[in-house]
């Protein structure tokens, strides 16, 4: 053994001891020949576990470098993936020549295969050398280069071995996959379930999680990840899709990747590009292959076996699987030749399924006998299994809580049923995995159909009864199965009460959807649906809605607190109650939460919601005159329906498959569809009646559009196959086919004018053609505009989405990933561009037909309108229950609708959105608590100065100014604002009455506020001057000696007022005389905030220099200097006992200090180091105490309550610019106090879905960043009154702002 192997063995080797179960670990290592039987006795003759372990270490240490490879290969196929990890290093390395069998099969095939998930051979195992050189050879044909590999036949005609076999030597996976193989076990699934397949998949190949912490949270985000993963982390290695049913499911899968798939059906690959390979398997086993089978059961020559086993052959009709039962049966008993031909003769077993999506009447006889052959103790075990479902490998774990045995009893009996191929074992993970074949489940399920609610019931039951004293936890290994079918199970049985208690706890939504995501939570709901709304439908609609609405932040990390997130539900939703109850029981242990106070005043904006089709909607369109609409999806259906009020009008089985898109003639006589099964329809749009086919497209057609002229109709539509085609209604064949496009064509648009036809391709080009000659005019290169992102261009792909045309025809806009771009025709240039969040994919854009307004999809359930012209969000809408796939103006552009996977469609009106959404503040905000009540005032988008009553949601709208900052006096008699043009104004709010005004400052005003008695107003701005104006006696004085702008200002007792400024000294003012009194050369650059201590002794400073300072207000030099801060230090706060200081920089740093003598007591980083505690990822922008100094509260990238975190909300906008209302009560039992506060957001106050930052503190200034990206409100109460003021907080995360406590 090399001295490296033997080192990493000695090193490890008490872990090893302590761990390792030899049993197992030794059967692998006899198998590979590297430990003999004498030795195992040897090891198993020790007398417990640990000494066992011993032995074996001791002979591995004496063997060779192959003991070694065998035992790590061991430790991978038995779950000891931790204790492999160890010895990885130290893994010789050996040539390709060396230590292979007959098969090519050695340690190094063994790893990667085990590793990628390749299924083992089975427990009897026959070559089919032909077959397997045939998918090898059309494998090689891929030559490196991204492609498919198709094995298809029959059921059971042992594809899945067959493709494994492939892969399971050393020379061809070292020459052609040295990446790897991964194998994804598919099935027949739903987008659900396929993207729970490919979350687990993204998972496995990015196990580190270099490329991303959290699951993808829809099938595109998923494709694209794994495309990532594939070209970067496991480049040339092949991906093993098994028992694949639908094309669709392929174009998930469609990423420059090397595959190779089984099928029953080899047309799958007709909706994927690339080069396709097939390798038929339609015949089954050959007859001297089966006898081989037979041979190897009974352990007999094949010359050797009886007459009756050629029969048998015959009768199995060349299934693996079923000669496999047969064989099983004769290796118990091997007299029974005669006994078991007979009954495969008689099929008297074919009662058994009257109805199956299979007719192998050898499998059901062969099944039967099986079954029958089971010692009788055994039987209801495997009766046990009808509720397993197809494609799901279960733990032992899970079996062990059915039966209520021990791990080792239930081997044992599965043991039992692998060896007579009753069922399947897969050794991948930390135990064995156990599944069976799609026949058997149906031959199961037939058999036992009657049985099968009693089944899923006694399931539930052991479930229930075990997780009553064990809590299902994570790490468990059997977690993901509960999570993933826990509800299947429930809803099988049909227990209403236990899915309804399970799918309505905030409890189970949280657990599930922080280890999967929302996806298929969201689609037990829809599934589901008509149990769950039995007994009371409006709360299946409340968490429905719950889901849908948050399922953009759920999943993400850091995971939001799902009881805050219920308690911004409205007071009637059970999803709040629930919340409310928790949340009381949460605040015994010290926990805060804050409730919002006036969400009633939050309005549903969609006018219409209607639900014409049975699965999810693809495509709508308004007809031309706007009366009617209609709608096409995945139920292969095309309905019409009144857009005033849902009725139904057209109802028509359109295509054999899934429709794509639907469009009507300008003259609104004709609709046209097309869809998945590669054909274009047209149909009279009143009758219904089909009025032309056409079917020359080899591929299927993503979209279809009219001209808009009625005079000369033309239709056109673009295909997978690349092309585009345009047809004449009175011709039969297509007018013209355009070529240019290299891959699928996902949309096409006429222009305003008929003279130019926009197509957007996956090839990531815009191309623009001349209609009347049908050549290429121009072509745009979308994806150029995303090469300055990190990933390189070789490994980009982008598809361009979408298109939509300018009213003018002048400008075309064009949705690609995460982007929106406005292109000029005539140039090319590119005019505008919007930036729709990290984690967004427009799925579809619109133009709006009279002004400036697009309306864009995005996969987080939402719709957003953006102004095209300022590139700024306009408002966001929310209500869809799962994926938007389309959204579309009406002609005249007063409304827009929206169609959804939830199977519905909405339609908004398009002013009341914008209207509602216009309630939107600037940043200029100051905010009083008057009692009971909350005041703000405010400065909207068109400048009007307003008094929102935050408790009812009143406005009062006051004047119309240019405002950079404003205040109320204390007890609301008065306001003030400042003026970019240095003016100040003072308005009565009794009669709403300017009655003083004056231009004091050279500069924008950036700071206001009255004193106590509200006779004074202190400015600050732009001009390094601080202005005091006793505006009744209309006597002021200036305070100048700050060499540059005034940063902040905050009043102290006796007159006095604190200033510090980007000139780096703080200064002490006599506000009534004018003068300095003290002035403090604080810091070698800009002073970024102060802190005053409670006692007024003492103040802190802090500043871009990467320090911060304690000061006495009675000396000169700071008492102590705190250093250790990397960044610029941003706030600091004093403890209410005036003994701890807090500061926090711009790295997310936060530093604890004793004020007495400044030493370091905590610190929280951003990122865990030793003795700290995870904070921010951006800057920290404020901090503070609570009143009994053991809790502190920052704001940041997101915020946080000490170091006990909750997200509650992403926001999607890289800059935040405008502010919206929301007011809040802010309990917490710890402290037994119920302080009031309000927040803004920069987002959409559409539904009740808030995006939100909070901050508590004592605050009596107003503060701001140059940088400005979100604001949080600050509050206080004081002996003089209640008030809150504004900080303006900077830097967010890559456009990615949260929120925490």
């Amino acid at each position: 053994m090399d001295t490296k192997a033997r080192n990493c063995l000695l090193q490890h080797r008490e872990a090893l001891e302590r761990d390792v179960k030899t049993s197992y670990i030794m059967d692998h290592m006899i198998s590979d020949g590297v430990l003999t039987v004498s030795e195992e006795e040897k090891v198993k003759n020790e007398p417990t576990q640990r000494q066992r372990a011993a032995m074996l270490i001791k002979t591995i240490l004496e063997k060779d470098n192959y003991s070694y490879i065998s035992f790590y290969n061991a430790l991978l196929h038995e779950g000891y993936k931790d204790l492999a990890y160890l010895l990885h290093g130290g893994i010789p390395v050996l040539s390709s020549s060396n230590g292979k069998d007959s098969g090519g099969i050695t340690s190094y095939v063994r790893t990667v295969l085990c590793e990628g998930g390749v299924p083992q051979r089975p427990v009897v195992f026959v070559t089919r050398k032909k077959l397997v050189k045939a998918i090898q050879q059309k494998l090689f044909k891929l030559s490196g280069e991204p492609g498919w590999v198709t094995i298809y036949g029959m059921a059971g005609c042992g594809k899945s071995v067959l493709a494994a076999e492939a892969v399971r030597d050393h020379s061809f996976l070292e020459a052609f996959f040295p990446g790897g193989v991964h194998w994804v076990s598919v099935g027949k699934q739903d987008k659900s379930g396929l993207l729970m397949k490919l979350q687990n998949l993204c998972t496995r190949l990015d196990q580190d999680e270099n490329f991303s912490q959290r699951l993808p949270l829809n099938i595109e985000e998923a494709k694209d990840r794994l495309r990532i993963l594939m070209l970067r982390k496991h480049p040339r290695s092949l991906l093993i899709l098994d028992d694949v049913w639908d094309p669709w499911v392929l174009k998930a899968f469609d990423n420059q990747c090397q595959i190779l798939l089984t099928t029953r059906d080899k047309s799958v690959t007709d909706s994927v590009m690339g080069p396709k390979y097939v390798v038929p398997v339609e015949s089954g086993l050959e007859k001297e292959k089966g006898l081989e089978i037979l041979s190897l059961f009974v352990n007999m020559k094949k010359a050797d076996l009886p007459e009756q086993a050629h029969s048998i052959i015959k009768e199995c009709k060349g299934s693996p699987l079923v000669v496999s039962l047969i064989g099983a049966l004769l290796r118990d008993f091997p007299n029974r030749w005669e006994y078991y031909l007979r009954q495969l003769q008689n099929k008297q077993f074919k009662k058994i399924r009257k109805s199956s999506s299979y007719d192998y009447e050898a499998l059901d006889e062969a099944m039967s006998i099986s079954v029958e052959m089971l010692r009788e103790d055994i039987k209801d075990y495997y009766t046990d299994l009808s509720i397993l479902q197809k494609d799901v490998k279960v733990p032992t774990k899970v079996l062990c809580i059915l039966w209520d045995m021990e791990t080792e009893e239930v081997e044992d009996i599965l043991q039992e049923f692998v060896n007579k191929s009753l069922l399947f074992c897969d050794r991948n993970g930390k135990s064995f995995l156990y599944y069976l074949h799609d026949l058997q489940v149906d031959f199961l399920t037939q058999k036992n159909h009657s049985q099968l609610q009693d089944l899923h019931k006694k399931l539930i039951a052991q479930f229930q009864r075990h997780f009553r004293l064990h809590c299902l936890s994570p790490d468990q290994e059997d977690c993901m199965y509960w999570y993933n079918f826990l509800a299947y199970h429930m809803a099988s049985a049909k227990m209403h009460k236990e899915l309804c208690g399970l799918m309505f706890s905030l409890d189970w939504i949280k657990a599930k959807t922080e280890l999967v995501g929302p996806a298929h939570l969201i689609h037990e709901f829809v599934e589901y649906r008509h149990m769950l709304d039995e007994k009371d439908g409006t709360v299946c609609e409340n968490f429905q809605e719950f889901l849908s609405l948050n399922g953009h932040l759920l999943g993400r990390q850091p995971f939001p607190n799902i009881v805050q997130l219920g308690l911004c539900e409205l007071e009637t939703s059970e999803v709040y109650q629930q919340a409310k109850l928790k949340a009381k029981q949460e605040v015994d242990n010290g926990m805060l939460y804050v409730e919002w106070i006036n969400k009633e005043n939050i309005k549903n904006l969609s006018r219409l919601v209607v639900r014409p089709h049975t699965d999810a909607v693809y495509h709508a369109c308004f007809s031309e005159d706007g009366q009617r609409i209609a709608s096409c999806g995945a139920d292969k259906n095309l309905q019409v329906f009144k857009a005033e009020t849902g009725e139904k009008l057209l109802e028509i089985k359109a295509h054999e498959d899934e429709v794509l898109c639907c469009a009507f003639s300008a003259d609104d006589r004709f609709i046209a569809t097309c869809s998945v099964d590669k054909k274009v329809k047209i149909w009279n749009s009143t009758s219904g009646e089909l009025v032309h086919t056409y079917d020359e497209h080899s591929e299927q057609v993503n979209c279809c559009h009219f001209t808009n002229n009625s005079n000369h109709l033309l239709l056109a539509t673009g295909s997978d196959d690349c092309f585009l085609k345009l047809w004449a209604l009175n011709q039969k064949e297509c007018r013209n086919t355009m070529f240019g496009h290299t891959n699928s064509v996902n949309h096409c648009r006429f222009s305003p004018d008929d003279k130019l036809l926009a197509s957007c391709s996956a090839d990531g080009t815009l191309k623009l053609w001349d209609v009347k000659s049908a050549n290429e005019r121009k072509s745009i290169n979308v994806k150029q505009f995303f090469l300055n992102s990190e990933e390189p261009q070789e490994d980009m792909e982008v598809i361009v989405k979408c298109c939509s045309w300018s009213a003018d025809g002048a400008r075309i806009m064009v949705a690609a990933k995460n982007k929106v771009f406005l292109f000029d025709i005539h140039t090319s240039g590119l005019l505008a561009e919007i930036h729709t969040g990290h984690h967004s994919t427009v799925q579809y854009c619109d133009f709006s037909p009279h002004n400036h307004l697009a309306v864009v999809a995005l996969p987080q359930y939402c719709v957003e309108l953006w102004n095209m012209d300022s590139c700024l969000k306009v408002a966001d809408c929310r209500g869809h229950l799962s994926w938007v796939h389309c959204v579309m103006f009406s002609p005249d552009g007063s409304s827009f609708l929206t169609s959804s996977d939830d199977q519905t469609i909405r339609l908004w009106e398009t002013k009341k959105v914008c209207k509602n959404s216009a309630i939107a503040l600037k940043q200029e905000i100051d905010v009083v608590f008057q009692e009971n009540e909350v005041m703000v005032l405010a400065v909207d988008d068109i400048k009007r100065l307003q008094l929102i009553n935050g408790n009812t949601g009143q406005i009062d709208y006051l004047t119309e100014a240019q405002v950079s900052c404003c205040c109320l006096s204390p007890h609301l008699q008065y306001l003030a604002f400042g003026g970019e043009d240095g003016a100040i104004q003072i308005l009565e709010l009794l009669n709403n009455r300017i009655f003083q005004s004056r231009i004091g400052h050279k500069n924008t005003v950036r700071h206001i506020q009255f004193t106590a008695d509200a006779k004074t107003l202190i400015s600050s701005s732009d001009d390094s001057a601080i202005q005091v104006w006793n505006w009744q006696s209309e006597e002021y004085v200036f305070l100048q000696a700050h060499q540059e702008t005034v940063k902040d200002f905050r009043l102290l007792k006796n007159s006095r007022l604190l200033s510090w400024s980007f000139d780096g000294t703080v200064k002490v003012w006599n506000i009534i005389t004018g003068r300095i009194e003290k002035d403090f050369v604080c810091h070698r650059d800009t002073v970024l905030s102060c802190d005053i201590s409670p006692d007024a002794t003492k103040y802190s400073s802090t500043s871009a220099d990467k320090t911060a300072k304690i000061w006495s207000f009675e000396l000169l030099s700071p008492l102590h200097e705190l250093r250790g801060h990397k960044g610029c230090v941003r706030c600091s706060a004093f403890s209410v006992d005036s003994t701890l200081l807090a500061t926090g920089d711009d790295n997310g740093e936060i530093r604890i200090w004793n004020v007495s003598n400044g030493e370091l007591l905590h610190l929280f980083a951003p990122i865990s180091v030793e003795e700290g505690a995870a904070t921010h990822g951006g800057w920290v922008t404020d901090l503070c105490f609570s009143p009994d100094s053991k809790m502190l509260v920052s704001a940041g990238g997101y915020l946080k309550f000490v170091s006990d975190a909750w997200c509650g909300w992403h926001g999607e906008d890289p800059v935040r610019k405008r502010i919206h209302l929301f007011i809040f009560s802010f309990s917490t039992y710890l402290l037994r106090t119920a302080w009031q506060f309000c927040r803004y957001w920069g987002y959409s106050s559409e539904q009740n879905k808030v995006l939100a930052l909070l901050q508590l503190g004592a605050r009596e200034r107003q503060k701001k960043s140059q940088s400005v990206k979100f604001i949080v409100i600050s509050w206080y109460v004081s002996e003089e009154r209640r008030r809150a003021t504004v900080l303006e907080g900077a830097a967010c995360l890559e456009g990615d702002t949260r929120v925490q406590t």
